[in-house]
């Protein structure tokens, strides 16, 4: 469906869900609303970054906690969001992948009753090479007791989230999130400067044909992860296979090409990373409530994805996620690892 055939912005798709509900006090479309505000910010400095290449691109002098260079862009993201969503007045607490420790609300603000967790700018790497990075991000509700959130609201499973999505920064900007009632996807009109509805209800094909991962680390992993993409590779026209390989190495990219397509995305623990590399909290929940609410699969390989309980912020996990089939193959392979 063309997004001039709807003319359904962003925003009016947000008051419609609201007002399926009767209990909705604004709180929910209004934080949507200000997520939306910084995309549309952080959109315009991506698509001009090659205009003002000193200031944007590039890194900085500062090492995140992960151990890595913080982008310049990266950065800014990062400040854009916390600046924007600090002052909405309906956080109680932030938790952001490029901050140590959570991020508190000032009191002047407000406390509000929902919870972000947020990666500002996924795919940095890719920045300064034109490659597909976007904005991934998490909502829940507080559960602490106190009047200001603590750090137990950014510990929770992602079977407790009340909606995610992310942005893509791409050959066009889009909007993809669920609230728990199906995957919607919004396209930015740059004419209109509104985001307007181009992908409803999005659905993810049962069994695909694309398997994406990093194959650089093959030596790493498992032997159950080297025979799960060895069979994905070998000939077999009544399975479908070999599948293609497509790897970006930003998983925005990665996982709105597989939400659309089908197939799998892969990011397996290995030996360097026996925990895994994928942030719990920032990429891995968030993106596998969307695919789950497509009719997906998002597994660790061993359990749900969205079961896990993080035991600290920036926890890692491994993760299989994409077309329900694609996934449940992948675990059967792993379970020779066990």
């Amino acid at each position: 469906m063309q997004a001039e055939q709807t003319g359904l912005t962003l925003t009016q798709h947000i008051r419609l869900e609201q007002k399926a509900h009767a209990s909705a006090t604004g709180e929910f479309s209004g934080l949507l609303n200000e997520i939306l505000v910084a995309g549309k910010v952080i959109s315009r400095e991506v698509n001009t970054a090659g205009l003002k290449a000193e200031m944007v691109l590039g890194v900085t002098d500062n090492v995140n906690v992960h151990g890595e260079k913080v982008q310049k862009l990266d950065e800014y993201s990062n400040n854009t969001i916390i600046h924007l969503l600090q002052r909405c007045g309906y956080l109680a607490i932030m938790g952001s992948e490029e901050n140590d420790e959570p991020i508190t609300i000032p009191e002047k603000y407000g406390k509000g009753k929902y919870v972000l967790l947020l990666d500002p700018l996924d795919g940095s790497s890719n920045i300064d090479v034109n490659v597909s990075i976007g904005t991934i991000f998490s909502i829940y509700k507080k559960i602490s007791s106190g009047e200001s959130g603590a750090t137990e609201d950014l510990l929770q499973p992602g079977n407790r989230q009340v909606a995610a999505g992310y942005i893509l920064y791409g050959s066009s900007t889009v909007f993809i999130y669920t609230a728990g009632n199906g995957v919607h996807g919004f396209t930015f009109d740059p004419s209109v400067g509104e985001f307007l509805l181009s992908h409803p209800n999005i659905k993810i094909p049962q069994k695909g044909g694309i398997y994406s991962v990093n194959e650089g680390n093959y030596n790493l992993w498992s032997n159950g992860q080297k025979k799960y993409v060895e069979y994905l590779r070998e000939i077999d026209k009544a399975t479908g296979r070999p599948y293609k390989a497509r790897y970006v190495g930003s998983m925005v990219a990665d996982l709105h090409r597989t939400l659309l397509k089908g197939g799998i995305f892969m990011y397996p623990a290995d030996k360097s990373s026996p925990e895994g590399k994928l942030r719990l909290g920032y990429e891995c929940a968030p993106m596998a409530f969307i695919v789950e609410q497509a009719g997906g699969k998002a597994s660790t390989g061993k359990q749900r994805a969205m079961d896990v309980i993080p035991a600290k912020l920036h926890q890692r996990i491994p993760l299989y996620i994409g077309s329900k089939e694609d996934v449940e193959m992948a675990e059967k392979f792993l379970a020779e690892d066990l």
